[in-house]
């Protein structure tokens, strides 16, 4: 243990470097993944057929496709077609667009599952489909999908330990890269394990203090 402890001091600041990265591509892709997710899922329920159906497909192929392959495709896809993006940015999108379509498919059942009379409801007392969606729909929509969008959130989490696969200099990386100097396989792994599961818990936490105060305000 002694030993392990030294070994965690040494490499205290490439883990929490790892860490840190960690943390800022999980928020960027579940930010990104929610406002994709409120897109899709409101054109999935109200958009003309010809428009719901591009985002069907965008749904469709983003679930079906293994998240390791939607890695690569868009680390590599994007050199293809003259873009730069660095290994972080491209992972950020994949676990984005990842999310974009779980988030959408939460969305759209949240709003299928509120009863049409609110809408009409809604245009009897003067209000605009814009104004019906903000006030009346989407809080409602927001309260019922918000334990399975913490889902995705914990799922996005775990997810970016792939992101060391394309050389993103997250937590597993940085961990892999300490195990590789001092060959304390089994001790950083279960320490990198903890930091996941630490940040999970939090996260969980989080979420259903959001739903407490959702369901006191709705």
């Amino acid at each position: 243990m002694d030993a392990f402890l030294a070994q965690l001091w040494i490499a205290r600041w490439p883990l929490f470097d790892g860490f840190l990265m960690t943390l800022g591509i999980s928020v960027g892709s579940i930010v990104l993944g929610t406002i994709l997710g409120c897109i899709v899922g409101i054109q999935l329920v109200f958009a003309p057929l010809w428009l719901r159906f591009p985002f069907r497909i965008y749904v469709d192929l983003m679930r079906g496709t293994p998240l390791l392959v939607l890695i690569l495709a868009a680390f590599y896809v994007p050199a293809v077609l003259g873009l730069s993006l660095s290994a972080a940015q491209a992972g950020t999108l994949a676990l984005g667009l990842f999310a974009g379509a779980h988030i959408g498919e939460l969305v759209r059942g949240s709003l299928q599952a509120i009863p049409p009379g609110q809408i009409e409801a809604g245009r009897s007392i003067g209000l605009t489909f814009p104004q019906i969606l903000g006030s009346v729909l989407l809080p409602q929509a927001l309260r019922t999908s918000l334990p399975p969008w913490i889902n995705t959130g914990v799922e996005l989490i775990k997810g970016s330990s792939l992101l060391s696969m394309i050389g993103v200099g997250e937590l597993l990386l940085k961990t892999q890269e300490v195990i590789g100097r001092n060959f304390m396989t089994i001790q950083f792994y279960v320490f990198a394990g903890i930091v996941y599961l630490v940040v999970n818990i939090a996260l969980d936490m989080l979420g259903k203090s959001m739903e407490r105060r959702l369901g006191a305000r709705l």
